[in-house]
């Protein structure tokens, strides 16, 4: 599999090494009216690892995920994310300090081809102005090139170079959730939030983004945390799980530990996995 480099416009060092906290949440709680979608939750990101998020619908997965990106703004509790505490701020902020993400329902230009989609990813590091972007020519001309380059290695490394100017409308189910991939990965993310990245895939689609997010995280020390509900992916890909159930958390450990916690197994697994 080829690899891409990242650019030179990527975010700068944090100075945070391996295995140390890179995102942690801390006592967050979140309702719309009387509904509480998360209550008093607390887990950390560590750099360099996969960490899971699972539990059963409604829990308050795909909520958890949106204040770590800023659609969201909890009214209680902290976000810290390399050890600066975060203020309420807007998704397009979040996105330049090094946080991408891909939807649970795909989130896509239809009528674009797979190759401007992934460009729009490119968006937050454009440095010319529209009017500069307008004429493309001079130094916005050769930006546009640069970020080109950078788009087609990761058109390389995800494998799709034969679809690179199809419409992604007219794609396989599959491809459409890679090249959401592609477009997250086009913004050189420190970490990278999959919302349900394996959803409605046969076994074949599954075992090509699994060795996909397992190569972004291994090649390129991208952390990764991501919401799934298929355990065997969970259980082959995550260092860590942190599990919810009506909002509140009831397990946090490794895949083994979640596993034969009689909590989340009556909550969420069923059966134990011994």
């Amino acid at each position: 599999m080829n690899a891409f480099v990242r650019s030179d416009q990527a975010a700068p060092e944090d100075g945070i090494k391996a295995g140390e906290v890179m995102l942690r949440v801390e006592n967050v709680s979140l309702a719309f009216g009387g509904v509480r979608a998360i209550t008093d939750v607390s887990f950390d990101i560590l750099k360099g690892e996969i960490r899971a998020i699972i539990g059963p619908n409604g829990a308050g997965k795909t909520s958890m995920l949106n204040v770590i990106n800023g659609f969201y703004h909890p009214q209680e509790g902290e976000i810290w994310f390399r050890g600066v505490k975060r203020s309420n701020m807007k998704p397009h902020q979040i996105a330049h300090q090094g946080i991408a993400r891909t939807f649970q329902n795909i989130a896509l230009f239809k009528g674009m081809s797979t190759l401007d989609n992934i460009m729009t990813g490119r968006l937050t590091m454009m440095r010319r102005n529209m009017l500069w972007q307008a004429l493309w020519t001079g130094p916005a001309e050769a930006e546009e090139i640069r970020h080109r380059e950078f788009v087609e290695r990761i058109i390389d490394f995800l494998e799709i170079q034969h679809i690179r100017k199809m419409p992604v409308g007219r794609l396989p189910y599959g491809l459409q959730k890679r090249v959401e991939l592609g477009r997250a990965l086009a913004a050189e993310p420190q970490l990278l939030l999959l919302d349900e990245p394996m959803a409605g895939m046969n076994l074949e689609e599954k075992e090509d983004m699994s060795r996909f997010i397992l190569d972004v995280n291994s090649q390129f020390g991208t952390t990764i945390a991501l919401i799934e509900h298929d355990m065997s992916v969970v259980m082959d890909l995550s260092d860590r799980v942190v599990v919810l159930d009506y909002g509140k958390k009831i397990g946090d450990g490794t895949p083994d530990e979640v596993c034969r916690d009689q909590t989340v197994i009556d909550a969420y697994l069923g059966v134990s996995h011994d």
